[in-house]
C-alpha cells in the first residue's frame, strides 16, 4: 500500500533557555542589517513594528545583545546588529545546512605572506589581496582559512564601509556557481588570484541579492574568524 501522507519537515532552531531562534528570527536580523532600522525591517517583511520589537526583547534575554539602538543624530536614528548577532546568524546557518542535506561547510584556502602584526593579528599578502587574520607568531609563510558560514555576500551597491561594519576584510567579486538546497545555497564566488571564495547562504539571500553566475558582488568576513596557520602544517 502506498503511504501518501505528507513527508514531516524539520526547521532548523537554536534553543536558549525557553526562547526557540528560527528562520523568522533569522530574517528579522538580517532585515535590520540590510535597512539600517527595526522599523523599516518590520516594514520589509509585512510584520508590526510592536511584533518585531517585542521579539527581540525575547530574544535579547536568551541570547544577550543582538540589536544596538541609535537615538537621533544627523541621520535621525537607526538600528544596527551587534557582533553577537552576526555570530548567531552564522551558528544558524550552520545548523540549517545540516539539517537541509547541504552540511559540509567548506573552506577557502590562501597561501600568503604575513607583512604587518598587530598583537594576535597580522595582515597577510596573498593572491586574492590583503587578507586580515589572526596568525601564529614568529612566522611569516601561512595559510588562511575562511570558512564558507562566516562569509557574508552583499551587493555592490549596498555593502557597508568603513566604521559602519566589523567585518573589514572585503573583496569584490562574481558569482562563478550557485548551488542550491532546500534552504541553504553554496556559492562560488572569484575575487581574482585564481582561488575563488566559497560562501554558505541561505536560499532567501539568493533571493534577496539575485545571486546567478556573471553576478557582481562583496564578499566580507571578520578578522576574528579568519585563521591563519603555518603553511608547513597543511602540507
Amino acid at each position: 500500500m502506498t503511504n501518501d501522507a505528507p513527508r514531516p519537515t524539520f526547521d532548523a532552531q537554536l534553543v536558549a533557555g525557553d526562547v526557540a531562534f528560527d528562520a523568522r528570527d533569522a530574517q528579522l536580523l538580517r532585515a535590520i542589517d540590510d535597512e539600517g532600522s527595526l522599523n523599516a525591517a518590520a516594514n520589509e517583511l509585512g510584520r508590526s513594528y510592536a511584533h518585531a520589537q517585542r521579539r527581540i526583547v525575547e530574544l535579547e534575554e536568551e541570547f544577550g545583545s543582538l540589536v544596538r539602538r541609535e537615538r537621533g543624530g544627523s541621520r535621525g536614528g537607526g538600528s544596527t546588529v551587534t557582533d553577537d548577532a552576526h555570530g548567531l546568524l552564522q551558528q544558524f546557518r550552520r545548523v540549517t545546512a545540516e539539517s537541509s542535506g547541504l552540511a559540509e561547510v567548506d573552506e577557502t584556502v590562501l597561501a600568503g605572506i604575513v607583512n604587518e602584526r598587530d598583537g594576535e593579528f597580522g595582515v597577510v599578502e596573498t593572491d586574492a589581496g590583503v587578507v586580515r587574520a589572526l596568525v601564529p607568531p614568529d612566522t611569516e609563510n601561512v595559510e588562511v582559512a575562511i570558512r564558507s558560514d562566516v562569509i557574508t555576500l552583499h551587493s555592490p551597491t549596498s555593502a557597508p564601509e568603513g566604521d559602519e561594519t566589523s567585518a573589514r576584510n572585503q573583496f569584490e567579486g562574481r558569482v562563478r556557481a550557485v548551488e542550491t538546497g532546500e534552504r541553504i545555497a553554496r556559492i562560488t564566488v572569484d575575487v581574482g588570484g585564481g582561488t575563488p571564495f566559497l560562501a554558505l547562504v541561505t536560499t532567501t539571500s539568493v533571493e534577496r541579492l539575485a545571486l546567478e553566475p556573471d553576478k557582481d558582488v562583496v564578499v566580507s568576513f571578520k578578522a576574528t574568524a579568519t585563521r591563519a596557520v603555518p603553511r608547513s602544517l597543511l602540507r
